[in-house]
């Protein structure tokens, strides 16, 4: 029934948008998605990555899974501004802090959505771009971390499932709380003693799954034991299909197989067009993959190393050491952008329209933001959380990275870009992708599913 309305919906959709009167005159567009822009993977791998993402054994404590913080529900992000990882129980903005095991801090960044993430052109993953494709390197990914570290892994989406399963705050969990977290705080991450190998073993000790991973991996068939890198292969593998978004009126639009409304259609010359917003969302993906001061408002604790207290995220520098970097983050995707509020790198706006008038005359928003605008769940930790005064200590800074001349649009042309905005929203993504949520993993614990 859940497949028959998607395709219902669809077909709606679609057939809209073909007897939409063609409005504004016809901006240059990209070239549509089409199936050669995905990587292919076997029904059994992407069953298998399926459970692997909704279960929570990949975590430290057991507690927390993929689809904790990426709930289809919430556009597969979590609908906070700044995430709770671990310490936090409940989903989405009803999340809140464990009694029993409280947060330390909450995550420092907003939990980016993750349609499209799978494409072949997804070369740059997080909002500074610490993991990055780049052919030149032996493991074919630019990153921080050591080449063996990335050694295994089929995938950009597949490497980047190493940070948060080592992310204290995130997955792996405190200081000696589990057998994870504390090979995490020893730094013995890779080899048969590490962090990695931790996890994997607790995954081939399920016999379901140890059936699966040998009928998906002729080498583990052949004996080889379950590896962390054929988790993260399998999770992608399930990322890649289920969250493939391509199906939106603007879709239609890109095969020649519909229009836009009205409103929709002068939004879209007004993001082609004046408003200059394909400079940085371009192509099919809605993303040029670098990296742009936008003077978005800093909330949180800021990505900084856990011993200094200033609340301060200075995003793509961090990870280049070029000042010129300062507060430059990676230009997001804007697939189904409608439905993965909150907004920013720390998800500073609820509210898309407030966000889009920021977006147009970058760092208009800092003077006089509160933080009544985001969505962050009560949470009192030693390290200062929102501190506003702090905050804004900043704002000077940020404000002068800003490179991008202001376009200021009038209530009209907001509305119109809105109109196109909401143009991109899939229905597959609004019925929560093309997979359900299982009923049950094979671990045993307890499914995140928001619906009941």
């Amino acid at each position: 029934m859940r497949r028959l309305l998607r395709s219902a919906a669809t077909a709606a959709v679609l057939a809209a948008a073909a007897v939409a009167p063609a409005g504004a005159a016809d901006p240059v567009l990209p070239s549509p998605l089409t199936d050669a822009d995905f990587p292919v993977h076997s029904r059994d791998e992407v069953e298998l990555g399926r459970l692997l993402f909704w279960d929570r054994v990949l975590s430290g404590n057991r507690n927390i899974a993929c689809a904790t913080c990426h709930h289809p529900r919430f556009g597969t992000s979590d609908g906070l501004s700044l995430g709770m990882g671990e310490g936090g129980i409940g989903l989405g903005p009803d999340r809140r802090p464990d009694p029993a095991d409280h947060p330390e801090q909450r995550i420092p960044r907003n939990a980016p959505a993750l349609w499209n993430v799978g494409a072949k052109g997804f070369t740059v993953m997080f909002a500074d771009g610490r993991i990055e494709v780049d052919p030149k390197r032996p493991s074919g990914f630019r990153t921080p971390l050591e080449d063996e570290m990335v050694a295994g892994f089929a995938s950009l989406l597949s490497a980047q499932t190493m940070f948060p399963v080592l992310s204290n705050d995130e997955m792996a969990g405190h200081y000696e709380e589990n057998d994870v977290s504390t090979l995490v705080r020893q730094g013995r991450i890779t080899g048969p003693d590490g962090a990695w190998a931790a996890i994997a073993r607790r995954v081939a000790d399920i016999p379901d799954y140890a059936t699966r991973f040998a009928a998906v991996y002729p080498e583990v068939a052949a004996g080889r034991p379950i590896a962390f890198t054929d988790i993260s292969n399998a999770v992608a593998a399930y990322m890649t299909f289920d969250f493939r978004s391509d199906g939106s009126p603007f879709d239609a639009v890109l095969r020649g197989e519909g229009r836009l409304e009205p409103a929709a259609a002068a939004g879209m010359a007004l993001f082609y067009g004046k408003a200059g917003c394909s400079t940085c969302h371009s192509g099919p993906l809605l993303t040029d993959m670098k990296f742009h001061a936008m003077g978005d408002p800093q909330l949180g604790p800021g990505k900084a190393e856990r011993f200094e207290r200033h609340q301060r995220d200075i995003g793509r520098m961090r990870v280049s050491n070029d000042p010129a970097d300062a507060y430059a983050f990676r230009t997001p995707s804007l697939r189904n952008v409608t439905l993965t509020a909150p907004y920013g790198h720390a998800g500073a706006f609820r509210d898309l329209a407030a966000y889009v008038r920021q977006h147009c005359a970058p760092g208009s928003a800092l003077s006089g933001y509160r933080p009544d605008a985001a969505v962050l769940p009560a949470l009192e930790t030693a390290k200062p959380d929102f501190a506003p005064d702090e905050g804004a200590a900043n704002y000077p800074a940020i404000a002068a990275a800003v490179t991008l001349a202001p376009m200021v649009p009038t209530e009209a042309e907001l509305a119109d870009l809105l109109a196109f905005l909401k143009a991109l929203e899939d229905p597959v993504a609004v019925a929560g992708g093309r997979l359900p949520i299982p009923d049950r993993v094979p671990s045993g614990l307890k499914v995140d599913d928001a619906g009941g």
